[in-house]
């Protein structure tokens, strides 16, 4: 779809957002070795993006929230 790249808010629509999320951070039911919660603090992706989703912040400031040091 978008190649690995976070589509930006203004040229694309919530549902293609959706999408990349749910295609890029996809649930395999194995927390122990995915990560993948871990990462957003235990939330599911699309919760956790859900500002990027529906288009009050871009992917990368969504992203700085859950950035560890």
């Amino acid at each position: 779809m978008y190649a690995g790249q976070a589509p930006a808010i203004a040229g694309s629509t919530a549902e293609e957002r959706r999408a990349w999320v749910e295609e890029r951070y996809p649930c395999i039911a194995d927390c122990d070795a995915c990560g993948i919660c871990a990462m957003f603090h235990g939330k599911d992706a699309s919760i956790a993006l859900a500002d990027y989703i529906k288009g009050h912040k871009e992917y990368l400031e969504v992203m700085r929230q859950y950035r560890r040091y």
